[in-house]
């Protein structure tokens, strides 16, 4: 997870009920001064080892009904998007006790989004987008830091490589889940049936 530049990006923003809600628990706990608030837990299948793995990426963009993160395209998470397009997403913000569940089908990003975007973040995160082969053994740390400082010096770091860029799932299923002391926590839930947003509540 990168550390800096940690605020998720709001563009034009689907006036959907459950889009509403997310935006208003995000600047919630902004304000809270949550760390980490762009962490975000992605669940994925493998359909050939038949395994469910997760992780956490950061969400830098919701984009409409979208919600984007970026990746190397060869990573086994990468793969995984592949062969099994339905994913699980969950925020936990600490600051204000709520968690969001997402489900959701996930897609790539253009590789024109993905070189606008490329050519604007750091040059040190576009090395290390450039040197790592994401996930890959490597005999120690030390040829990571190497093969890092090679592609700071050598390569054009305004350049989007083949193998990098964005996903971006759009959720069929919210659920905001909002903790009390008193354990009567609230459960809210939002599920998309035929073009409609269907709100209901679940028992703590």
């Amino acid at each position: 997870l990168e550390t800096d530049n940690w605020m998720i990006q709001f563009n034009n923003l689907s006036k959907e009920p459950p889009y509403l809600v997310f935006k208003k628990k995000y600047e919630d706990s902004l304000n809270a001064n949550q760390k980490n608030i762009e962490a975000i837990s992605i669940a994925s299948y493998s359909t050939s080892k038949k395994e469910v793995n997760a992780r956490y990426v950061n969400l830098k963009i919701v984009e409409d009904n979208k919600f984007i993160f970026f990746s190397n395209y060869k990573s086994p998470k990468s793969q995984e998007f592949s062969a099994h397009k339905q994913i699980t997403a969950l925020i936990y913000w600490s600051s204000t006790n709520t968690q969001i569940r997402m489900k959701a089908y996930i897609e790539k990003t253009s590789k024109e989004f993905n070189s606008a975007y490329f050519v604007k973040r750091d040059k040190k995160k576009n090395a290390l987008a450039i040197s790592s082969k994401q996930s890959s053994p490597i005999d120690s740390y030390e040829t990571l830091q190497k093969n890092y400082e090679l592609a700071l010096q050598k390569n054009n770091l305004s350049e989007c490589p083949d193998y990098w860029g964005g996903y971006a799932f759009k959720p069929f299923y919210f659920e905001f889940w909002e903790g009390h002391d008193s354990r009567l926590n609230r459960r809210e839930t939002y599920e998309l049936q035929n073009g409609e947003w269907i709100h209901g509540f679940l028992q703590a």
